[in-house]
């Protein structure tokens, strides 16, 4: 088994795993629930809703941004909660709430100490607006290598044709091969799955209590729950004799 300090870049899913985005959903949600006085709901049932919604509808329409695929979801999802119908403009402010939705506490100060030993690159299925936004805000302007969104594939994880476009992309503007290409996620479904087919080793950033994108088959090269403890492992690793 290599080492993490044998490879050069990380292509890091952000949305449950730099993002707390099950939390960001849920504080979405709250006016929604609010409106039709309902408490009763629980987390595991609005978020596995959410999680059938979102995958049906990339995979109906892989070239919708994402903040308008919000949008179109918010519907259904009352719906299926049981909920009255949400106004137009109710739907809108889901759609852009990416915005709003917090980074893990450890998020930044490990972007940073990775940043000394890697290129780190953005895999997101998210739209360029909304990711900007992100990383203006909650990811307080940390400078990635490379950004690429499922806006400018055309297609959403865990569509082959995300890794296949960013192993393309990072070997143009960085010589970096495959082989020296870490996924760094928390969704088994979106990254850890679709990367193991594609030959890409990845690191599991597990986010302990998280509910989207778990499979019954966990598939990782290394696991860790806070990417501040791979921060850590990698610290380890360089400083071991």
């Amino acid at each position: 088994m290599a080492n993490l300090k044998d490879f050069r870049l990380l292509s890091f899913d952000v949305y449950g795993t730099l993002i707390d985005y099950e939390t960001g959903i849920l504080s979405a949600l709250e006016p929604l629930l609010r409106a039709n006085n309902r408490t009763d709901i629980s987390r595991l049932r609005i978020l596995e809703t959410y999680h059938e919604l979102e995958v049906e509808q990339q995979r109906e329409t892989p070239g919708m941004p994402y903040s308008e695929l919000l949008a179109t979801i918010h519907k259904g999802l009352a719906d299926k909660l049981g909920l009255a119908p949400p106004t137009a403009e109710e739907s809108r402010a889901f759609g852009s709430s990416t915005a709003s939705w917090p980074a893990f506490p450890d998020t930044v100060a490990a972007l940073r100490r990775l940043a000394t030993r890697y290129k780190l690159v953005v895999l997101s299925n998210v739209d360029r607006v909304s990711f900007g936004l992100t990383n203006a805000g909650p990811l307080q302007g940390f400078p990635f290598d490379l950004v690429i969104t499922a806006q400018d594939i055309g297609s959403y994880k865990p569509d082959p044709r995300n890794f296949e476009h960013m192993l393309k992309e990072v070997k143009e503007k960085f010589d970096v091969d495959k082989e020296q290409v870490l996924q760094t996620a928390q969704s088994q479904f979106h990254d850890h799955h679709p990367a193991r087919a594609m030959g890409i080793k990845s690191v599991w950033i597990v986010r302990p209590g998280a509910i989207m994108g778990n499979r019954e088959q966990e598939i990782y090269d290394w696991k860790f729950n806070t990417l501040g403890d791979m921060a850590d492992a990698l610290d380890a690793e360089l400083s071991a004799p």
